[in-house]
């Protein structure tokens, strides 16, 4: 067993796998955030959806991109650590706001809440957001009204950000364009679905490419369609995103793709991927993710009938309990293992590789803050 120290970044093997204690963890979040003059509470927002990604496995989406995306943000003034989102229209259930450049970590769940308390009162809260920035994890608002009783809808776009061809296109014209939707499942863990509409999201794509991993065939391909394994031909502009579906059933990824630019863009106003501008491309990735929209949708079905809890809890048990072909590995529907896997990392420690732990240090020194100490072994 070999313990690594903040202060011995490089004690591990290559690989490695080191434990932080998961209130040590956001606590480090929220003080990096609150340097850079993201308020307190805000800060702790943050934080909170930021390590979503790593409780629920998502690591890509994780502190993986702490330095890599959310801190460059603030440094170049594309987020606004002290935005406050306007309100531009209210029609009681239906809100539209500017969220002027706040960090989309806080705002996206911001805007659930306000989505979920005009649910309540309504049966359904639609909160529409323009001028935001990244939102890390779709799941994580969309979560957030399924714990309070609701079913929540996450939706949004890459602003003006352009990574995927439409099929037999020349020229990005899309993001990766993220879909959530959450609920609940009475005594079985929360229903949870957060995917991109390409077949996978460039985070996913990059950590490979950090790792030395190869991808499995159908993420990506060369301009004649051929399959890429090898990620880092993404960001040497000789692959490109596939679109969910495969060959055959691409263009369901891309009408999804679509369907989340109108969802979340024209809806509120804000960036599009497909503009006169992207006409103009070369083939490869452009634009810039600025003025992304957001759209939140909570829906409340016990204010429309009773028993709606009830079906929910009989709907998911029933998929639990579906005889499985293989003993070894029982059927589950989305959210589950997420559920699971949040309580045991919550409990028992949150695990980062080494490198990207080391990383955490540096932010950590160059902050001024306590790095997260390490509360397990390297694995």
């Amino acid at each position: 067993m070999t313990t690594l120290s903040p202060e011995s970044p490089g004690a591990s093997p290559p690989g490695a796998t080191v434990l932080t204690d998961h209130g040590a963890l956001l606590s480090f979040l929220t003080e990096v955030f609150a340097g850079r003059g993201v308020p307190p509470g805000r800060a702790a927002e943050a934080a909170r959806a930021l390590c979503h990604g790593d409780l629920t496995g998502m690591d890509s989406h994780g502190v993986a991109n702490l330095a890599r995306l959310y801190l460059p943000l603030l440094d170049e003034g594309r987020a606004d650590p002290r935005a406050e989102p306007r309100i531009l229209a209210d029609l009681g259930a239906a809100v539209l706001l500017d969220a002027d450049r706040s960090l989309g970590l806080w705002a996206a769940p911001e805007a659930m809440d306000l989505a979920v308390r005009r649910a309540e009162s309504h049966g359904v809260g639609l909160v529409s957001v323009r001028g935001a920035t990244h939102l890390g994890c779709a799941g994580h608002p969309a979560l957030r009204a399924a714990e309070r009783g609701l079913v929540g809808v996450v939706a949004s776009n890459c602003g003006g950000q352009r990574i995927a061809r439409p099929p037999g296109g020349a020229v990005t014209m899309l993001g990766t364009n993220p879909l959530a939707v959450a609920a609940p499942a009475g005594a079985h863990p929360p229903f949870l679905l957060d995917m991109s509409t390409t077949a996978a999201p460039t985070g996913r794509v990059r950590q490979a490419a950090r790792e030395g991993r190869s991808l499995p065939e159908g993420l990506l391909c060369d301009d004649s369609g051929a399959p890429v394994t090898d990620p880092a031909e993404f960001d040497a502009g000789r692959a490109h995103l596939r679109w969910l579906g495969g060959e055959v059933g691409r263009f369901k990824g891309f009408g999804l793709g679509l369907m989340v630019e109108v969802l979340s863009a024209v809806v509120s106003g804000s960036g599009r991927g497909p503009h006169a501008d992207a006409l103009a491309g070369d083939g490869g990735p452009g634009g810039r993710d600025d003025d992304i929209g957001f759209l939140l949708l909570a829906i409340a079905p016990d204010a429309l009938r009773e028993g709606a809890r009830a079906d929910a809890e009989d709907l998911f048990g029933a998929v639990a309990a579906c005889p499985s072909l293989d003993r070894d590995r029982p059927v589950r529907y989305p959210g589950w293992h997420e559920h699971h896997r949040m309580r045991e990392r919550a409990a028992h420690g949150v695990p980062l590789a080494a490198d990207l732990y080391a990383e955490l240090v540096e932010v950590a020194a160059r902050e001024g803050v306590p790095a997260p100490p390490v509360s397990g072994e390297v694995r």
